[in-house]
């Protein structure tokens, strides 16, 4: 028996990433998974990958704006539509910013508030919708070390992150009621995409202020979303989990 099996999973931001390996972990376990990416051609380009490394993976694409509830709650519903429950929601999608306060643009703060706060809430709001009626399920999102300790410089990104986490514990203690578990997991410095282009003169003093001496895998941080949407964390909810390797800022 896999952790997932018979489970129905949306994950955002599901085409790269930690979002990726998620998705990869989740199939691996049993879950059909329903993958969200920013745009048409990068969700049906990650499920014909996947589709390729294992032809019998039970995973298909959506290109939601998740910053349109009304986007959001027609497509998640053709999900349950199709499949009959949506059991774990991961929301994984999100942008930062390196920006100084004196150089940030208005509407760069808000795009990173529409896509890593109010689209977590949309999410949110439909999905607990279903599983209500359904009689339970797991909310997951993706927060951050940042959202702990913050950061130097972008303010916006561990603002949002701030607020994911006050979300979390939140919606946890509302939807307790409805057997609906709502958790975050918090990554550290991981082996993205994005960090793996970073120049090794900065790379290098990060990891450094990391007790385990490098930085996380994305399947690393992938399995922490795997233990919290199972049944083995059925006594679990309103935790932010740090997948960081004790890192301090």
């Amino acid at each position: 028996m896999k952790l997932l099996d018979g489970k129905v999973a949306i994950v955002t931001g599901g085409t790269r990433g930690i979002g990726l390996a998620i998705v990869k972990k989740y199939l691996e376990q049993g879950a059909t998974v329903v993958l969200s990416g920013s745009r048409e051609e990068t969700a049906k380009k990650a499920v014909e990958a996947l589709k390729a490394e294992d032809p019998s993976c039970k995973v298909s694409g959506i290109w939601t704006d998740l910053c349109n509830p009304e986007d959001i709650k027609k497509d998640f519903g053709n999900v349950k539509k199709e499949y009959g429950s949506i059991d774990i929601l991961v929301n994984n999608a999100g942008i930062s910013s390196r920006d100084s306060i004196f150089d940030y643009k208005q509407e760069d703060f808000q795009k990173i508030m529409d896509l890593n706060v109010n689209a977590v809430f949309y999410c949110s709001q439909v999905v607990a919708e279903f599983m209500k009626e359904q009689g339970g399920g797991v909310i997951l999102n993706t927060s951050s070390m940042v959202s702990l300790f913050g950061q130097s410089t972008g303010c916006g990104y561990p603002t949002s992150k701030f607020a994911v986490n006050g979300m979390t514990k939140s919606l946890a203690l509302e939807l307790a009621p409805y057997h609906i578990r709502v958790n975050a997991v918090a990554p550290g410095i991981t082996r993205t995409d994005m960090v793996s282009s970073l120049p090794e003169a900065l790379i290098k003093p990060l990891i450094n202020t990391i007790p385990l001496g490098r930085m996380g895998e994305p399947e690393e941080v992938a399995d922490a979303f795997v233990f919290l949407g199972s049944d083995m964390s059925s006594y679990i909810t309103g935790v932010v989990l740090s997948v960081d390797g004790a890192a301090k800022n």
